[in-house]
């Protein structure tokens, strides 16, 4: 119809008015989504946080036929039937937000990265994508490692990773069909559109829509989520005109375009540029989204501790600084926890060897989400800001005392990245190793009892909000 493209060009003009208002404020839906915030607690990008089933609803196709050089196992029954639920949505809705009709991915390989009697595919051997899976543009073909990959997202997580994992490489396909991207588009804006278009697909799920598969908005979607940033496909295997320099982004980066498809749909992901990106990092320092550059690599020790408490009061500048405890008095833990706000006596508690474990440092080559140091310490900032809203005298025990504390933790790394007259400052990973701790425990984002807000869709979101704003923008948005 003539009006279908006026229509969409104006719902991109709304998401970068949102965008560049910093408000994330509406979402659109390709069924008429109803507009919410993402602020609520309870709710994720406006649906209920639920912790149902997530899975395949039945069977697994019992013929691989279209998958070439398939073993007929199951990982390549499970990618398969991914891949046919993706493009079940794109079908239906590719032309809601494109114009013109949806094809379907030509070729899909499966190769066994260690078998050397695996196809080349798209002139790079299978030993190259072992522990990836990429679209090659060139040739309209999607390839999965069918040993390493897709076994190891399965494993650490969740029965959806897989989807996830191609529904951000299908993301690709659908970038090159709609022509958002081109010989000339930065390898990063590429990566950002293939997680927000991913997100848009994934939400589809969580709605119910899928004939195929369920998804909860809670643990699932955290861990799809993680997969998402662990299992980060090559840089420019397959799209050889952008320079091996060029990056995916950071964690924060890829939840926040994955979110901008799951919360507003995929007017947001057509919408996304340099200059959007740069946006959504608000005034961050540079450095910290450069992947030369290591991250910090801090022992966690009481003195180590202790400086971040004063740098801490540095920032923030309370009447009463809270007191720090390492020897269970003034703010005795419960088993297993790593740190504790005990408002009757302005204490943080802190158990050294349990913040040791959760700062050991980890990365992508062992397959697992990136931790370290700053994963133990944001957890520690968050007890501290626990203080600066008692001094406050608002409440600490509710949802959204635990988004106002994910919030203000934000505020202080923020802080702690731009800083020089601080002890311990932020590096590249650092953020990173922040949003996986709030991914996977929570802590981050917990009230005063240790009351997680239940996903971490939303945990990152309230976390986020802080990074870009500042301690007076967290109490009205989290009044």
């Amino acid at each position: 119809m003539p009006s279908r493209p006026d229509l969409r060009w104006l719902k991109v003009a709304v998401v970068l008015l949102c965008v560049l208002l910093g408000t994330g404020c509406a979402q659109y839906t390709l069924e008429g989504r109803a507009v919410s915030m993402r602020y609520d607690p309870f709710r994720v990008a406006g649906l209920p946080a639920t912790d149902g089933p997530s899975g395949l609803r039945g069977p697994l196709p019992e013929s691989t036929a279209r998958v070439q050089n398939s073993n007929g196992g199951e990982i390549d029954r499970a990618a398969l039937a991914a891949i046919e639920d993706i493009e079940d949505f794109w079908a239906q809705h590719y032309s809601e937000a494109f114009g013109g009709q949806f094809a379907p991915v030509q070729t899909l390989v499966s190769i066994d990265p260690s078998d050397p009697n695996s196809p080349q595919v798209c002139g790079a051997e299978a030993a190259a994508l072992k522990y990836n899976a990429a679209y090659c543009r060139t040739r309209d073909v999607l390839v999965w490692d069918r040993e390493f990959l897709l076994p190891v997202a399965n494993t650490f997580f969740g029965v959806m990773s897989i989807n996830g994992v191609l529904a951000h490489e299908y993301g690709h396909a659908v970038q090159v069909q709609a022509r958002l991207v081109d010989a000339d588009t930065p390898t990063l804006v590429g990566e950002q559109q293939a997680d927000c278009l991913a997100g848009t697909y994934l939400r589809w799920v969580a709605e119910g829509h899928s004939p195929q598969f369920t998804l909860n908005t809670t643990g699932d979607l955290d861990r799809v989520i993680a997969g998402a940033i662990a299992m980060r496909d090559p840089i420019s295997l397959f799209r050889l005109l952008a320079p091996p320099s060029e990056a995916h982004g950071t964690a924060l980066d890829r939840v926040s375009a994955l979110q901008q498809g799951f919360d507003i749909g995929a007017e947001a992901c057509a919408a996304m540029t340099l200059d959007e990106i740069q946006q959504r990092r608000g005034d961050l320092s540079k450095l910290l989204f450069h992947p030369g550059i290591p991250a910090s690599n801090l022992s966690i020790t009481e003195d180590t501790v202790a400086t971040l408490m004063d740098d801490l009061t540095t920032i923030f500048r309370p009447v009463t600084p809270p007191g720090l405890a390492v020897d269970q008095t003034d703010c005795p833990l419960a088993e297993g926890q790593p740190a504790r706000y005990c408002p009757d006596t302005n204490t943080v508690g802190v158990n050294l060897g349990l913040l040791r474990q959760i700062g050991t440092p980890a990365d992508e080559s062992e397959q697992v989400l990136l931790q370290g140091d700053n994963t133990a310490l944001s957890a520690v900032v968050s007890r501290y800001v626990l203080a600066l809203q008692q001094e406050r005298g608002v409440s600490l025990e509710s949802g959204v005392a635990a988004m106002r504390t994910a919030c203000l933790t934000g505020v202080a790394q923020h802080q702690m990245a731009e800083r020089d007259d601080l002890a311990l400052t932020l590096g590249t990973g650092d953020l990173d190793e922040a949003v996986s701790g709030i991914l996977t425990n929570g802590m981050v984002a917990s009230d005063v009892n240790g009351g997680v807000v239940p996903s971490g869709f939303t945990r990152v979101s309230a976390f986020r909000s802080g990074l870009v704003g500042d301690v007076d923008d967290c109490f009205r948005r989290f009044p």
